[in-house]
């Protein structure tokens, strides 16, 4: 195991900032995520879902509505917690990305038209956290404190 990526993947700061991100956004995902994956919240689930991403272009369909209801669910839930959130932030970046490319982009900012400025501020918290990581209440930072731990122990055992 590279203790080195892990720990990139896990580094973050002692700041409460992250948690002000993480919370919201990790709330929003998960519902949507639910919608598509469970059909819970009025969505359509799976089924829904993949019709209407194959009806648009995205095919195959149901693959897509799987794969976008697994990042936005489980990215959520990652980032309620704080666990590997900086991986977590960037597949759901990348899932905003494509719903603003894919559906948003042509009605403009306004959401009133089913514009883009949701999803650019979901995408804008996305790679916030993916800059920054899960900050001070997160499992990133036991984890990473956990992993700074042992790497010291191992460095002053090899002396």
């Amino acid at each position: 195991m590279n203790k080195a990526l892990i720990h990139r993947a896990l580094a973050t700061d002692n700041s409460l900032t992250s948690l002000a991100l993480r919370l919201p956004a990790g709330v929003i995902f998960v519902a949507h995520g639910a919608q598509k994956l469970f059909g819970s919240f009025g969505g359509y689930g799976l089924e829904g879902t993949g019709q209407w991403m194959a009806s648009i272009g995205l095919e195959p369909g149901y693959l897509m509505a799987l794969a976008a209801g697994s990042a936005e669910f489980f990215g959520g839930i990652a980032l309620l917690i704080g666990l590997l959130t900086r991986p977590a932030a960037f597949v759901l970046a990348i899932t905003m990305l494509v719903a603003i490319i894919t559906v948003h982009l042509p009605n403009g900012l306004f959401m009133s038209n089913n514009g883009y400025e949701f999803g650019l501020t979901l995408l804008s918290i996305s790679v916030a956290l993916v800059f920054n990581g899960g900050g001070k209440l997160s499992l990133d930072r036991k984890l990473s404190d956990m992993v700074n731990t042992s790497r010291s122990s191992s460095l002053s055992s090899n002396r």
